[in-house]
């Protein structure tokens, strides 16, 4: 059976620092089960059950959130003097190492991933993986009919960057498209639009890894993700 110190485990999955736990535990904010613990330095063990300062914690280690993100909000863990994604989650979802795996510009929005798990995010970003991102995107013009076959053959940037073969489905609106990517580069869908004399208006990214962004959350609002919607991102 697994066990780890109180003090580590509870700063692996709150906010504060080991220092800053040790003063919580000391003052009687932690129950392990149906009693109180006051020494930082007692044992959690597999199926124990952990309440910090009232609110049972989750056994995982790591933490994985979904975030619509609105306009006006950057995809960074710290930005001084600006709104982070990060700063729109509640409280209880707040954790230490939190990052957005994947960025989405200012004026974009969406589904963002955040989570402490780098591997994790690894997994999702890294180009060889091939982790589908599918992004609604309203047009200046609209689309031509020959975009659908310049994006499968994998667009030409205007700095000489050769993109992946990639999906491009028109909509009911001709300046209403959904494209579909298998890699991240910067400011790509923008730049691919470019790259064909027309200009993105609007850009909403609806799904990775085919797990949509759910239709029940508002700009700013988050939810966990669950177990099989993990399994499905990284299949």
């Amino acid at each position: 059976m697994n066990r780890e110190r109180l003090d580590k485990w509870l700063a692996d999955r709150t906010p504060y620092s080991r220092k800053e736990i040790k003063a919580f535990v000391r003052e009687g904010a932690v129950r392990i089960g149906d009693r109180t613990v006051t020494d930082p330095s007692a044992y959690v063990q597999d199926g124990d059950s952990v309440s910090f300062r009232g609110e049972i914690l989750a056994a995982d280690k790591h933490i994985y959130i979904m975030l619509h993100k609105p306009k006006e909000v950057v995809s960074v863990s710290v930005a001084p003097g600006d709104r982070t994604v990060l700063d729109l989650l509640p409280e209880d979802y707040r954790r230490n190492g939190l990052f957005p795996a994947g960025r989405l510009d200012r004026d974009t929005t969406g589904f963002v991933l955040i989570t402490d798990d780098g591997d994790f995010a690894h997994r999702i970003l890294s180009p060889k993986k091939h982790v589908e991102k599918v992004y609604r995107v309203t047009l200046r013009d609209p689309a031509g009919e020959e975009y659908a076959d310049r994006f499968s053959q994998g667009l030409l940037l205007g700095d000489g960057t050769q993109c992946l073969s990639a999906k491009l489905e028109q909509t009911d609106d001709p300046r209403c498209v959904r494209v579909t990517l298998r890699e991240g580069r910067y400011h790509q869908v923008k730049r691919m639009f470019a790259s064909l004399g027309n200009q993105v208006v609007e850009l909403h990214r609806e799904s990775i890894g085919g797990v949509s962004l759910d239709p029940q959350l508002p700009p700013g609002g988050s939810r966990l993700l669950r177990k099989d919607e993990l399994d499905t991102m990284t299949e």
